[in-house]
């Protein structure tokens, strides 16, 4: 009889100790948006913004016939700033001088999110992560995984917390980011709206410094859409159940389309302006 409330006692620990674990683990992989929902093919997250596709008004980059509004970034901003933001403000405290601070902010997202498409992460073509999510990431396990728009989302964001003007770019086939920095002498600078000093942040190469833009960017037809802490209200959750979202490769699990096709861009195409490095 000893020995079998032994046993049993042992398994009660050892169920505790696995619930306990369970629910750590839980807590760390939390992320901003936690109900994801499955709608006609889309995953949308708890503001109701598909992160499976860019174009519509519910789309993450709200892509529509007259312009483009990154309504993911301001999932990380004003009322919704966390972790991305507040990683910006720690950077404004170490780093006091502006340049060297932009320099330090694109160098993290950059050595930080390991260039990894979609599909190989997510098993969908496209999967827009916002910028917390890629910090609680990085926070955790000191790499995130993404593509072109995540690491531009998440250096817009860290930009706004550390007392910069960001923007969010758009060229065919690709997306990048934007800071304000007209005293940096390092790189080229562009205009947006007739306002020179706009310094490319392309953090998808290992190995690119701030400022660097791929020559096939240079002389194309580019829109620009300025970040700010706009509003964004959370949507009532519609009947459909909860989409669990798994990482199914690529790095650490979380939830389960290259980015925008180019069919998109034959029409999205005539609403840019072009811009050229001043």
């Amino acid at each position: 009889m000893r020995v079998m409330m032994t046993k049993l006692k042992v398994l009660l620990s050892l169920i505790l100790v696995l619930v306990a674990t369970l629910a750590a683990t839980d807590y760390a992989s939390a992320t901003p948006s936690t109900d994801f929902r499955e709608v006609n093919g889309d995953v949308l997250d708890d503001w109701g913004i598909s992160r499976t596709r860019a174009v519509g008004e519910d789309g993450f980059y709200q892509i529509s016939e007259t312009g483009f509004r990154p309504v993911i970034a301001f999932e990380s901003l004003g009322e919704e700033a966390n972790l991305a933001y507040s990683l910006g403000e720690q950077m404004a405290e170490k780093y006091p001088d502006r340049q060297q601070r932009a320099e330090e902010i694109f160098r993290f997202v950059r050595d930080r999110v390991k260039y990894t498409p979609d599909k190989d992460q997510f098993n969908y073509n496209e999967f827009a992560q916002n910028a917390d999510e890629l910090a609680i990431t990085i926070n955790q396990d000191g790499v995130a995984y993404g593509d072109c728009e995540d690491s531009a989302i998440l250096l817009a964001v860290m930009y706004q917390g550390a007392g910069y003007r960001s923007a969010i770019v758009v060229v065919p086939d690709h997306t990048a980011a934007m800071v304000y920095l007209p005293e940096y002498k390092k790189a080229s600078s562009f205009e947006l709206e007739g306002e020179p000093g706009w310094v490319w942040a392309e953090a998808t190469g290992k190995n690119n410094p701030l400022g660097w833009v791929s020559k096939e960017f240079t002389n194309v037809g580019v829109a620009v859409y300025e970040v700010s802490a706009e509003a964004i209200t959370k949507t009532k959750k519609p009947p459909a159940p909860a989409t669990a979202v798994t990482k199914t490769g690529g790095g650490v699990p979380f939830l389960p389309f290259p980015f925008f096709s180019v069919i998109a861009f034959l029409w999205f195409l005539s609403l840019f302006r072009r811009r050229r490095p001043g």
